[in-house]
């Protein structure tokens, strides 16, 4: 069974989201998906609109993925790699030629696919006019 591996915040659920999960899994017949904590995201200084455990369970809730686990710190990577025996990690390629993932080549091999254009979650927020510390889900846009 080959093993695939992704990170990712996946807040605002959208088309691109799925593009990248389906690509990700078409590598391989197991997909694992490190989901960034709300702790996590706070030391990168960024706020999900949905909680860890809304954005699990929407993660969960597709065909493409196996298994959702905590994304703590960006130095798990390599015990990831191990713990879930990893053959391919998966990122955008706005990652690639980065140091936070480069040095995973020596443990699996590493795949970097091209973002669905005009579509990212930057790009909802900013049109729905969403700012980054809203974090009470039934709290309405300004």
């Amino acid at each position: 069974m080959k093993r695939v591996l992704t990170y990712g915040t996946f807040d605002l659920l959208h088309y691109g989201h799925i593009e990248i999960l389906r690509r990700a899994k078409a590598l391989g017949d197991y997909l694992v998906v490190a989901l960034s904590t709300d702790e996590f995201n706070e030391s990168k200084g960024k706020t999900a609109y949905h909680s860890y455990e809304t954005r699990k369970k929407m993660l969960e809730a597709i065909r493409y993925v196996d298994l959702v686990i905590p994304e703590n710190s960006w130095e798990q990577k390599i015990n990831d790699i191990k713990e879930y025996h990893i053959d391919v990690v998966v990122m955008g390629s706005d990652w690639a030629g980065s140091d936070r993932f480069d040095y995973l080549k020596d443990y699996c091999d590493l795949v970097f696919l091209e973002r669905t254009p005009g579509v990212s979650t930057t790009m909802i927020k900013h049109d729905l006019g969403l700012k980054e510390a809203v974090k009470n889900e039934d709290q309405l846009p300004e």
